[in-house]
């Protein structure tokens, strides 16, 4: 009897189990998200998400968030990984180690500084600027790359106490933030 009742037990434990992980990887998800949003409206005063520019090869160039700042325009690359994180400005590849994976992906500093290149070419005279931005879950323990940031650190960088003032020089780049919309490939 009692293996009868110790193996309906492992029965529906397996799938109790299993809801359970299901449920608190999309309330972990979810929380990601919240904080991304809650930054980004924070920093950014307008943003365009899944923007295409042309680039100087007569190609085009697609720009994961561009952010209108008061500091100027701000080009987001994110990287959702969990795990630590081995790269550094001349590594081709960096590599994350999580405690069941372990995979690589290109560095994306080279596609980032691209992507400045691009939005540089309309939009001459404001300041462009480019993060690759990881979200909550990735750690560098053998030091952060230039233009690598966190959600924490991006918000220190690029928040602004005076929200006046700050209201003041984005109205001086709004002309040059329209016209990277009107320039834009399928005009966003």
């Amino acid at each position: 009897m009692a293996d009868v009742l110790n193996s309906a037990n492992a029965t529906w434990l397996l799938p109790v189990l299993l809801l359970l992980l299901v449920v608190w990887l999309i309330y972990r998800r979810r929380a990601a998200g919240d904080h991304l949003q809650r930054v980004l409206r924070e920093i950014a005063y307008a943003r365009i998400e899944g923007l295409v520019v042309p680039d100087s090869d007569n190609g085009e160039i697609q720009i994961d968030y561009l952010l209108l700042t008061s500091q100027g325009l701000l080009i987001l690359h994110i990287k959702d990984v969990q795990g630590v994180v081995f790269g550094s400005d001349k590594m081709q590849d960096w590599t994350v180690i999580s405690k069941d994976r372990r995979f690589t992906f290109s560095n994306p500093q080279p596609a980032l500084y691209d992507r400045i290149a691009a939005v540089r070419q309309i939009v001459r005279q404001v300041p462009v600027e480019g993060r690759v931005l990881f979200l909550d879950g990735a750690e560098f323990t053998k030091g952060v790359p230039s233009m690598v940031c966190t959600l924490d650190e991006l918000l220190e960088e690029f928040g602004e106490k005076d929200k006046a003032a700050a209201q003041r020089k984005v109205e001086a780049f709004k002309p040059h933030w329209e016209l990277l919309q009107k320039n834009a490939l399928g005009n966003a």
